[in-house]
């Protein structure tokens, strides 16, 4: 059947290939069409020719709410577009990203490793030290500061948990904050806050802040190890990473070193300070403080002269700072090396396809500065959470599962072991001490003048009557159920001495420390305490026993040969191999520990236990910066340092509890954990051939 529509229709070619259609009758001029208009359904011309009304007609099924056909196929041809654009632009961008890490390696292979490298690595290096140096301050001054402060053994306890978790928070915390402002500027920051609290904390006359500025110390610091490690390995090419972050590791070495030597020479010497008059005490352990507090400076100095990490840069797409950097690192090393016309020849870098800022800034006219900031940092830190919540992508949630438990292992073993030792050597002077007490029983004094020290004794049931204690030291002295009637006590200095259900009778305390607390369950009559002494007893000379400070010493210095060992062998026999030997060589040592009977065993074995495990932590911070994209490196890193800290808390409290108690117990949890990760760390991938993604 004819159309008769198409039977008044005229086609004709033009010269251009294109179609043009006349209509004939009616007397109307034809009307050109491109080929690309969309040609009429049968059913509209069908329309058109019946002289149908459109407005007019409606789709049967919609009254029952069905969608026309040709919305379905407009929908359908839409999202079958959209999709298509997405997968371009995804392919796209994952050829990109796949692109920059090779090409930013080939990068730092033209830029050679030479002098910019070793600048940094020192800077880089006295960030480190001063981490390590934080990591001993508190143990050595804590003998002096409770006496100082009157710090009782409970606020005592509270310090080194505060600092820890201050240090915890800190590597949290900074370690998400490096990949979105940048690890330079966030290292800045660590050590600018760890030397402004740690000053302070020098002039803190009260515990209060005493805590306070610690804690926030801790805080700074605790994220020094994040970005350091992050912040150098963006800067090595591949075949010299594992060697160099190793050598890296050693000045966490020479921060214990330093803290060790600084202590055992400062601390000990009490007349190293001054006093504005009866409020304001500076003595020698405060002093110490101000020592430690160099490398930080060193460091901070440092850095200030130093660029941002141009991996940072590119995965910011900031392309032109980080072409500016490399050149730089190009032009030093090469120049130093006597090749100064040797040119850089890059000229274009492909960055990674990144999202839009999404810092929102207020832009209307009522919006404060303050606003503009709290949306800023908001974002931010929603921004970082994000970057957090990706760790636990299919692809990287096994190999994070097995460095969680590696970390967790090895930070357990040797946190808990460094708190045993220590305190294992206490116990043994502590009860040699304890062996050589002397024990008075039922003695009468009668008027005599007591003007030589009293030490290490027990008096039971005496009398003392008409006596005079002057200008003497009472150290670790008990007196039980003792008389004393018509005494006088004058400059006394007392440090651990207590009197337990004694009767007092017309006696005078004039200028002592012998406050009422320590007299228990006593019986007072007509007695006077005149210009009591403030504060606590400094006895440097017994308080600060040297062989504390030779246990540390020793201990950091015994490590020297572990990371000797792991910077030549890193790249030759491989990351896991160093982890799993060096953590199965070290549970092996525990059980030396069985055999510690005296204090030269302790750190003996002590010194054989540090040198074994260092390789393990050196072979576990390269292998965790590797593992993961530069876009979350450092939030990684500061998520297995902080459980790292979160370790040593669980296994100081467990290893301490057992003092004197049994060996067997922390000997064989340091075992255990020791073997579980060693197993474990064998399960990771080998990462010496791995180019930075």
């Amino acid at each position: 059947m004819d159309d008769p529509y198409h039977n008044n229709v005229n086609q004709q070619v033009t010269e251009g290939g294109e179609y043009t259609y006349t209509q004939d009758g009616g007397g109307q001029d034809g009307y050109p069409y491109q080929t690309d208009y969309p040609p009429q359904e049968e059913d509209a011309a069908s329309d058109a020719t019946e002289g149908a009304d459109e407005d007019e007609q409606m789709y049967e099924g919609e009254y029952q709410g069905v969608p026309h056909p040709d919305e379905i196929k407009e929908a359908r041809r839409a999202a079958r577009a959209e999709a298509r654009r997405k997968a371009r632009q995804a392919a796209q961008q994952e050829e990109e990203e796949e692109n920059l890490p090779e090409q930013y390696e080939t990068i730092m292979e033209d830029c050679g490793h030479g002098r910019f490298q070793w600048m940094l690595f020192f800077v880089l290096g006295l960030a480190l030290m001063a981490d390590g140096v934080d990591g001993f301050v508190v143990g050595f001054v804590l003998p002096s500061a409770e006496k100082d402060m009157c710090i009782s053994n409970a606020d005592k306890g509270l310090l080194g948990l505060l600092v820890y978790v201050a240090m915890m928070v800190g590597a949290l915390v900074w370690g998400g904050l490096c990949d979105k402002m940048g690890r330079r500027k966030c290292l800045i920051y660590v050590l600018t806050i760890d030397l402004v609290f740690s000053f302070l904390s020098c002039f803190a006359q009260g515990y209060g802040f005493f805590l306070f500025f610690r804690f926030c110390s801790g805080f700074g610091i605790g994220g020094s190890i994040p970005i350091v490690y992050t912040y150098f390995t963006e800067f090595l090419q591949m075949d010299k990473r594992g060697e160099h972050l190793s050598w890296l590791c050693m000045f966490w070495m020479l921060g214990g070193l330093y803290a060790s030597f600084t202590a055992w020479g400062i601390i000990p010497h009490y007349g190293w300070g001054f006093a504005i008059g009866s409020e304001f005490q500076m003595h020698s352990w405060r002093l110490y403080i101000l020592v430690c507090l160099f490398p930080a400076l060193a460091a901070l100095v440092g850095i200030i002269f130093m660029p941002e990490s141009p991996r940072f840069l590119l995965e910011n797409a900031r392309h032109d700072e980080a072409w500016m950097i490399l050149r730089q690192v190009h032009d030093t090393n090469w120049k130093a090396k006597g090749e100064p016309e040797r040119v850089f020849t890059v000229t274009n870098i492909k960055t990674p396809q990144t999202q839009e800022d999404e810092f929102i800034e207020i832009q209307s006219e009522t919006g404060t500065a303050f606003q503009r900031w709290t949306v800023r940092h908001v974002t931010m830190l929603q921004q970082v959470m994000a970057n957090v919540m990706s760790l636990s992508a299919p692809e990287l949630r096994l190999q994070g599962l097995f460095l969680v438990i590696v970390w967790f292992c090895l930070a357990f073993s040797y946190h808990g072991l460094g708190v045993w030792f220590p305190d294992m050597i206490k116990y043994m002077q502590y009860e040699e001490y304890e062996s050589k007490v002397r024990v008075f029983h039922r003695e009468r004094v009668e008027r005599f003048h007591f003007n030589f020290s009293l030490v290490n004794q027990i008096h039971r049931e005496g009398e003392y009557v008409h006596d005079k204690f002057a200008n003497i030291e009472i150290k670790s002295v008990k007196f039980e159920s003792s008389l004393f009637e018509n005494c006088y006590f004058e400059d006394i200095k007392s440090t651990n001495t207590f009197f337990e259900n004694c009767t007092l009778k017309n006696t005078v305390f004039y200028n002592t420390d012998l406050w009422q607390e320590k007299f228990k369950n006593c019986r007072m009559e007509n007695t006077t305490f005149l210009h009591p002494k403030k504060g606590c007893h400094l006895n440097f000379q017994e308080e600060n026993d040297i062989v504390i400070y030779m246990v540390s010493f020793l201990g950091s210095l015994a490590v020297l040969p572990g990371n000797i060992i792991s910077a030549l062998f890193m790249d030759k026999i491989g990351r896991i191999r160093i982890i799993g030997g060096s953590m199965l060589a070290s549970s092996a040592c525990t059980f030396l520990l069985l055999l510690s009977f005296s204090q030269g065993a302790v750190i003996c074995w002590q010194c054989l236990f540090y040198g074994a495990s260092v390789a393990a932590w050196n072979g576990l911070e390269v292998i965790s910066v590797e593992l993961y994209p530069s876009s979350k490196r450092g939030t990684a890193f500061g998520i297995l340092n902080g459980l790292c800290k979160f370790a040593a808390i669980v296994a100081s409290f467990i290893f301490a509890a057992f003092i004197g108690v049994t060996k067997i117990i922390p000997i064989f949890l340091a075992f255990a954990a020791l073997v579980c990760g060693g197993l474990v760390a064998l399960k990771l991938p080998e990462t010496r051939e791995k180019i930075l993604s």
